[in-house]
């Protein structure tokens, strides 16, 4: 197996030997067969591989939605196999930002309030609250929309609203599954440009794909099989910025 060059950050994933077997009758199926990973903060990763590889079940794992059944997952060097549930739950709404292909938007609420949504259990007042929405939506393009339910927007701007709702809470990490999914080639390209510029800001970002063109965005591209990290490679796109920043570097040296 190749494996890209780790990178100079903190670290804010760190699995080690990561199972996660499922028991269907009387057979194990080993969804996740020994994963060892780390990605660190500021990464931008993408995880691709056929149907059944366990890019969905990494994904869950990496999400807090499901628990490793041996190993051990570590996020901000909290290892999330020892604690409960009811921490668990802390960690997604606090840690974790969860991007769909589906947006999974209330239907009858407006756009601000969808955003306001992870926010609900917060100690903070209603105004902080409402102030720190209306900040993500400016940053994700949508200023002028935040009355509008999401039968008045359009899937782009779907998206975007489940992107500002991701980030409300200020995650360590930004996971977006199937990002583009549900859109057009045009609309998911401006997607991609926003992820790409959250990138830019500072926010690690994992979005899990099928597409090659949406993965080439990442920095960096995980390839699974049948439970296993087959791949771990840098893009073209990270190897030419590598590229930059060392003539960069050279240049300021002389």
């Amino acid at each position: 197996m190749q494996t890209v060059s780790k990178s100079s950050g903190k670290p804010v994933i760190q699995l080690e030997n990561v199972k996660r077997v499922y028991k269907v009758g009387v057979d194990n199926i080993h969804a996740l067969d020994g994963i060892n990973l780390e990605i660190c903060e500021n990464e931008y990763v993408a995880i691709m591989g056929p149907s059944g590889s366990g890019k969905s079940t990494l994904m869950n794992v990496l999400g807090c939605l499901d628990k490793a059944t041996h190993g051990h997952y570590k996020l901000d060097g909290q290892d999330t196999t020892k604690v409960n549930d009811a921490a668990l739950a802390q960690i997604r709404n606090e840690r974790i930002g969860f991007v769909f292909q589906s947006f999974e938007l209330l239907g009858h609420s407006s756009a601000l309030k969808n955003v306001e949504m992870p926010l609900i259990y917060s100690r903070d007042g209603w105004w902080t609250r409402r102030k720190r929405a209306m900040e993500v939506l400016e940053m994700v393009g949508l200023s002028g929309r935040i009355k509008h339910r999401p039968n008045q927007l359009s899937g782009g701007e779907k998206q975007r609203v489940a992107i500002a709702r991701a980030l409300i809470c200020k995650p360590s990490i930004l996971l977006a599954d199937e990002p583009t999914g549900n859109l057009d080639t045009k609309t998911s390209e401006g997607i991609m440009e926003l992820f790409d510029k959250l990138h830019s800001q500072g926010q690690t970002i994992i979005l899990v794909t099928h597409e090659d063109e949406i993965a080439h965005h990442a920095h960096r591209i995980i390839s699974m099989r049948d439970g296993r990290i087959q791949n771990d490679l840098p893009t073209n796109r990270k190897l030419k910025l590598d590229k930059e920043n060392s003539k960069n570097s050279e240049g300021g040296n002389s």
